[in-house]
């Protein structure tokens, strides 16, 4: 039994962030906070969107029905690295309400998201976060290679 528990891991495929179990930031983390958008993979044109907030810590939903995702700058270079992603532009966002939202993030951390490509995909977790504390960022077709993140 021992043997197997040191057994390497299958490989399940790219790095995409850890699962959060316990909230590390902090609702001042959200006085520096960027949206990042990084390259899309195989058939993915529009890209993918990344909320950075505080001294580096990245967030993002990645599966079709799975928890959102965290990740230190380490983390974030292995996802882009492991991927085959570049980083395409970041653009700060204004938090007005950081109170509104940390409660947020932490509401959707906590529970599986639900991707429906185009009407509920990555830049709609981003922009719920950022309107949620008083911004109005966000992007109106959910193509994040095609458009900025901005009011």
């Amino acid at each position: 039994m021992q043997t197997r528990a040191n057994a390497p891991k299958p490989d399940t495929g790219p790095y995409i962030g850890e699962v959060m179990l316990h909230c590390v930031i902090r609702p001042d983390d959200f006085k520096h906070t960027q949206a990042i958008i990084v390259s899309g993979d195989g058939w993915n044109i529009c890209g993918h969107a990344l909320l950075h907030v505080g001294p580096g810590w990245f967030f993002h939903v990645a599966g079709l029905h799975d928890r959102p995702r965290f990740m230190r700058h380490e983390g974030y270079q292995r996802y882009l690295r492991e991927s085959d992603k570049r980083e395409i532009r970041r653009t700060m966002v204004h938090i007005p309400d950081i109170f509104g939202a940390h409660r947020k993030l932490l509401d959707l951390v906590s529970r599986q998201w639900l991707w429906l490509m185009l009407p509920n995909n990555c830049t709609t977790f981003l922009e719920q976060i950022v309107q949620a504390g008083g911004s109005r960022a966000g992007m109106v077709f959910n193509c994040p290679s095609a458009e900025k993140f901005a009011p």
